[in-house]
């Protein structure tokens, strides 16, 4: 590679990964950091040469300018790091608008870059100053290498994660920081970095809504239930679909099945419906049945994108006691802003 002679890891170095379990280690030797709801890449630099790569490989440089411009601006002239990608707008963190950087026109990207630009927070260095691999060593002293680069610089997109080595505290993130984290990561304090490989653990935020079921899908293959089609309703009254659920118990679809086709009524969903113009949109959303709001449903959800849960939820259980009515979009919790957040969380070192 003609570029990047100056650094020992260079693009296409694969990032280590993590597995997702569901609680954090208890045992000695592990060291937590909040995991955040962005774009994973990692940063090379070797002079003027800077490329950002996504965590398939994929350049994200030409999508995101403005951080290129902030690397290339830094004091330090050889490094590799990886962080997370983030935006936030208007005081939240939006997967959206990163999701938006994804054009295939420059003049869109670069005007969004301008409207919206995008942060970096670090959390790993895996070479530094003088383009050395730092890989094999523990992440104690990777981290203190990422620090010593952090600290000299002044450019104000670029932000250093937060961690703790106290389990306690790391369970607290979950409890206080409410939509504003993605989960949290656990790591071997005297781990080397492995090249993508599973080597982290991962506990994902998970949060709860109660949902109005608007419609159903039934299943490809039998005339029976396949999933449930979740609404919410909006500030207009108006009931939006929100997403799906599918995890109902095999032995209860029979006798659901007929409990939702004797609901069958149009229009279902008042506001936004399935098979609306949408990048979820695929050859079945057309396909399904109106219900009248009467079922209300409680899921699990991960994340919340464009106003609909961004993944398929978890079923839960059914609500009876709760009011069609009162499911609105209100149950969400927003984000925090990630500087506040990465000096706010309660133990960090």
């Amino acid at each position: 590679m003609a570029a990047f002679r100056g650094i020992e890891v260079k693009p296409g170095f694969a990032p280590m990964e993590a597995k997702s379990v569901d609680a954090l280690p208890d045992e000695p030797g592990w060291r937590f950091e909040p995991k955040w709801d962005g774009f994973r890449c990692l940063v090379f630099r070797d002079g003027s040469d800077v490329e950002l790569q996504s965590k398939s490989g994929k350049p994200l440089g030409r999508y995101f300018p403005e951080m290129v411009a902030a690397v290339q601006g830094m004091k330090a002239e050889r490094f590799v790091l990886d962080g997370e990608l983030i935006i936030p707008i208007g005081g939240v963190l939006s997967f959206d608008a990163l999701q938006m950087r994804l054009h295939p026109a420059e003049s869109r990207i670069r005007k969004l870059a301008r409207e919206t630009p995008a942060q970096l927070m670090l959390f790993d260095c895996l070479a530094a100053a003088d383009g050395k691999s730092l890989v094999e060593r523990p992440l104690a002293e990777r981290r203190e290498a990422l620090e010593q680069l952090h600290v000299a610089e002044e450019e104000g997109a670029l932000l250093l994660s937060p961690f703790t080595d106290e389990r306690r505290l790391a369970d607290s993130w979950l409890e206080m920081a409410g939509g504003a984290l993605d989960g949290v990561i656990a790591k071997r304090r005297d781990g080397p970095y492995v090249q993508g490989e599973r080597e982290m653990l991962k506990v994902k935020q998970l949060r709860s809504a109660d949902c109005v079921v608007g419609g159903f899908r039934y299943a490809a293959k039998k005339r029976e239930v396949g999933s449930l089609l979740l609404g919410l309703y909006n500030e207009e009254g108006k009931l939006d679909h929100v997403g799906f659920t599918s995890n109902m118990p095999a032995e209860e679809r029979a006798e659901l099945t007929k409990r939702l086709e004797a609901l069958v009524e149009p229009p279902g969903f008042t506001g936004n419906a399935p098979g609306g113009p949408s990048r979820w949109s695929t050859d079945r959303s057309g396909d399904w049945e109106p219900l009248r709001p009467e079922l209300v449903v409680e899921v699990r959800y991960d994340h919340v994108t464009g106003h609909r849960f961004r993944h398929g939820t978890r079923f839960l259980r059914w609500r009876p006691d709760k009011a069609p009515e009162r499911c609105r979009f209100d149950q969400f919790e927003h984000e925090a802003r990630p500087a506040a957040l990465a000096t706010a969380l309660p133990g960090v070192e």
